[in-house]
């Protein structure tokens, strides 16, 4: 009884250290501080933003997309020092933590859980781009499979009617985690790309579902080849390993 007792209570503490907010706050400073560590520290090749830094320049939002594997840095995937832009994370605390982490660095974040409905999604979503806000999400998250592109995109895409660009990064120095997603994760003082490219094609507004599968397994394409450009570009085999 004894045994089973200490254990309990040390689950349960171990979870309100995992809960608190203040340890979460900490451990969010530590994760974007070793970000900016990777960037600064290394030499970045970018490639590709000149449609939508103009776009956002004057004051159009845009909706970004990218796969869930190349998160880490996303703070630099998109001119934060031109236009705000809200990203899509998981309520659960791995996409909190995504989310903390990209306060960090100015993003705005719309938390995204199985209690709320997509219309509500969606409603919060369009106000924001109302507003002058880019939004941007993985398109194969929160949870996957890994990319598998959701229809979500192109959903807000039909009903915004605003433009569409996939964007990536690689590292020449960096390994791919034992997540659902093989995280990518650069090290410091490496060598990279940061790739943009626009989704061209356009979502009718009465698409049947036979259209809006085509219209998805296009951007999964496009996903698909612009990651497998940025990683050929650096020197590393598209979906490989650790490097």
């Amino acid at each position: 009884m004894f045994r089973i007792a200490h254990k309990g209570k040390t689950v349960s503490l171990r979870k309100k250290i995992a809960d608190s907010e203040a340890v979460q706050n900490w451990v969010a400073r530590r994760i974007a501080s070793y970000f900016r560590l990777v960037h600064r520290s290394s030499r970045w090749q970018r490639i590709g933003f000149e449609t939508l830094d103009a776009l956002v320049d004057d004051g159009e939002p845009v909706i970004v997309v990218l796969w869930h594997q190349r998160l880490t840095q996303s703070p630099y995937l998109f001119p934060l020092d031109k236009a705000p832009i809200c990203t899509i994370t998981s309520s659960a605390r791995a996409g909190s933590m995504a989310g903390r982490v990209q306060q960090l660095f100015g993003m705005d974040t719309i938390a995204m859980s199985s209690h709320k409905r997509h219309v509500a999604l969606s409603r919060e979503v369009l106000g924001k781009i109302r507003q002058g806000i880019s939004i941007g999400i993985a398109a194969d998250g929160p949870r996957g499979p890994e990319r598998v592109c959701s229809t979500v995109p192109l959903i807000w895409a039909r009903t915004s009617g605003k433009r569409v660009f996939a964007v990536t990064y690689s590292a020449r120095n960096a390994h791919e985690a034992g997540t659902w997603d093989r995280l990518f994760l650069p090290r410091p003082w490496t060598e990279g790309v940061i790739l943009c490219r626009e989704w061209t094609q356009s979502v009718p507004r009465k698409a049947d579902a036979d259209q809006i599968e085509a219209l998805r397994l296009d951007l999964q394409a496009l996903l698909n080849d612009l990651t497998a450009e940025a990683d050929r570009m650096v020197g590393r085999t598209p979906n490989s390993g650790e490097g």
